[in-house]
């Protein structure tokens, strides 16, 4: 009984290893698809005829206080 345990137990790790890689996977998908989105949102921002200035601007202003936080990152 005890070897068919371990059994099992070596096989739920494995299962466990397997859906940890998958969910890995998935997250480094979520990852390039939510900067994708975002690239697309500020291009589109961009590119606005001047119906939405405050919120282009909003988004402008987000972006160069993330460069200025990298470049903080960076100096450091």
């Amino acid at each position: 009984m005890h070897n068919e345990i371990k059994r099992e137990n070596a096989e739920l790790k494995r299962l466990l290893e397997i859906e940890r890689l998958k969910n890995e996977k998935i997250q480094a998908q979520y990852d390039e698809l939510e900067v994708s989105y975002t690239n697309l949102k500020t291009a589109t921002a961009i590119s606005l005829n001047g119906s939405d200035v405050k919120e282009t601007k909003l988004r402008l202003s987000k972006l160069v206080r993330e460069v200025d936080k990298c470049i903080a990152l960076l100096n450091e």
